[in-house]
């Protein structure tokens, strides 16, 4: 007696469930070549940073020769122990660290209260205003307007000097503002209102609390932003003891922090090159440590308040 058998097609459509897609062989020649370029993009990420890595934890003279291309050649932190050793690294980061915390809660700080009235409907001129905050993004005095106006304000030579200037960045209010639009709807503001909550208590104590994910994406963006900043310190500050540590990186791989003609000795010449030439890695390590520990605690917020602040609205 012949048994009937029944395709997986066929059993799918008789439980009532889709029937499964076949693969092609276009498509498998698809699928691979897309992971074969993500492979190779991903590849060219991750070597420099490996790279960089490797020779911050290896010998100098090793380093200096050309021996360390992926792995650590022969282990020495030297160079971390270096860092100590300058005054002016030391004081850079915690000049970093400054710039990016203080420019960062400043800066969210005036990006949510500029982007929640643009988000009402009531707001009066609203069109106008936002136009001028447009204008802003296309056009701008130039460097040299810039560096009177924080002249005349007595900024030079200060850590204002480095906070305020880029104090707000109107696409962050637009996201934000966006996010605002999305997430907060106008009957939730008139019943606020029927209850007696004034403006600025609804957005302290409703608008705020649902914010979080925007708020830790400004947040991370300004941070960075101040973090990877040095032009800035360039132009406004004289003083070394208010560098960031980007500007005495700069330096560092740029210029010689020590004059060989006061080296007497050839091999301490030599060495100090070489242990030179390895403090650029270990400078750069440490530059990365601050921003690459902060996302995972905005990490959960970050997509959230990216995807809707700008895609929604």
């Amino acid at each position: 007696m012949a048994v009937a058998t029944s395709t997986p097609s066929a059993q799918a459509a008789a439980a009532g469930a889709p029937a499964p897609v076949r693969e092609t062989r276009s498509d498998r020649i698809v699928m691979i070549c897309n992971y074969t370029a993500l492979g190779l993009f991903t590849l060219a990420v991750l070597y420099p940073l490996i790279y960089v890595l490797s020779a911050s934890f290896s010998d100098p003279k090793n380093v200096v020769s050309g021996k360390v291309w992926l792995w650590p050649v022969g282990l020495s932190t030297d160079a971390y122990k270096a860092i100590f050793d300058y005054d002016s690294i030391v004081s850079g980061f915690s000049n970093s660290v400054v710039y990016a915390i203080g420019g960062a809660l400043l800066a969210t700080a005036l990006t949510l209260l500029a982007a929640y009235p643009l988000s009402r409907k009531g707001l009066p001129g609203k069109g106008v205003i936002m136009a001028l905050f447009v204008f802003t993004m296309m056009f701008s005095g130039g460097l040299i307007p810039t560096y009177l106006v924080v002249d005349r304000l007595g900024l030079m030579n200060s850590r204002w000097a480095i906070i305020l200037p880029g104090a707000l960045a109107v696409w962050n209010m637009i996201i934000t503002r966006t996010f605002f639009q999305a997430t907060i709807p106008e009957e939730l503001v008139e019943a606020a209102k029927v209850d007696g909550c004034t403006d600025f208590g609804f957005f302290w104590r409703i608008v705020l609390p649902l914010s979080k994910p925007i708020i830790a994406v400004n947040l991370l963006f300004y941070a960075v932003a101040q973090w990877n900043s040095w032009f800035s310190a360039l132009i406004y500050l004289t003083n070394e003891h208010l560098f960031p540590l980007q500007l005495v990186l700069r330096q560092i791989l740029i210029q010689n922090n020590f004059d060989p003609s006061q080296v007497r000795d050839t091999a301490e010449l030599i060495r100090m090159t070489e242990l030179q030439q390895q403090l650029k890695f270990s400078l750069i390590v440490i530059a990365t440590i601050p921003p690459l520990l902060i996302y995972p605690f905005v990490q959960k917020h970050f997509v959230k308040g990216a995807m809707v602040g700008s895609l929604k609205g």
